[in-house]
């Protein structure tokens, strides 16, 4: 469950993106995203707006299954853009799911990509913010600018990230990486200035909640370098001590929802 409100998330995919164009005025559109294989800064905003796209198409129309996508990830024609255009898009983006969101209200119903069947559009509110925020990181490392993160989005965002832990695609069994689940493994994360979770990974599925009790294994250091750690994006502040390879494994596990599609 989200500990911020649906209008705040509708806010802050306004604020995060208007945050995203200031890193990247006056920036080499064609510089590769060190955080974004493939992608160079151009293509990453065109990834950002078309997600947008894609969320208010979904929420606008009540879509009842899956929406298509080619905005999101297909950006081989995108690899030279144009700021002048790509930057008022990418706002207009933004506040265009904004005010759809906020029309269609929190508990209106619509297909997304974690659910089976139509569900609260109040989840792509949230996880639009985030996929924001996380991409306004990469851009801002690309820049070579500053990225912070208020204390309680990146919590509200570690929670996100924590909740997809939980999916069955998260843990269970593949063919291609080790099991997740079994004795004796808990895993500690400790946001030195906003609080503490516990995963345990002892029983049928990951069960998470406040806490500090003994783990297996833990990651330290502020919420947002925590955040971005989650993503496998720089985080020089985090500390790891204990069974680091399955610090890894949960990362790449919980992440599953990031794996680029198969053709």
């Amino acid at each position: 469950m989200t500990s911020l409100s649906f209008e705040r998330h509708c806010d802050e995919i306004v604020s995060q993106t208007e945050r995203l164009t200031a890193h990247v005025r006056g920036a080499d559109m064609t510089a590769p995203v060190p955080t974004c294989p493939g992608w160079n800064l151009g293509q990453l905003l065109r990834h950002v707006g078309g997600d947008h796209r894609w969320a208010e198409e979904a929420v606008r129309t009540r879509a009842g299954g899956p929406v298509a996508d080619e905005l999101v990830n297909d950006l081989t024609a995108y690899a030279h853009e144009d700021a002048s255009f790509l930057i008022p898009w990418l706002v207009e983006g933004a506040a265009g799911l904004s005010s759809t969101l906020r029309a269609a209200g929190a508990a209106a119903l619509a297909w997304n990509p974690s659910a089976d069947r139509a569900a609260p559009v109040a989840f792509w509110a949230r996880r639009m913010t985030f996929e924001t925020a996380l991409h306004r990181a990469d851009a801002a490392l690309t820049a070579g600018t500053e990225f912070a993160l208020d204390s309680d989005l990146a919590v509200d965002g570690v929670q996100e990230w924590l909740e997809f832990s939980t999916f069955p695609e998260a843990f269970e069994p593949r063919p291609d990486l080790p099991d997740l689940l079994g004795p004796g493994r808990t895993l500690h994360f400790d946001a030195t200035d906003a609080g503490e979770w516990l995963v345990d990974l002892t029983g049928e599925r990951p069960v998470w909640r406040p806490g500090s009790d003994g783990a297996t294994a833990t990651a330290r250091g502020p919420v947002t370098d925590l955040l971005l750690y989650f993503y496998k994006r720089p985080a020089i502040a985090i500390e790891t001590k204990g069974d680091t390879a399955l610090l890894d494994l949960w990362r790449t596990r919980s992440g599953f929802w990031l794996e680029a599609p198969e053709d």
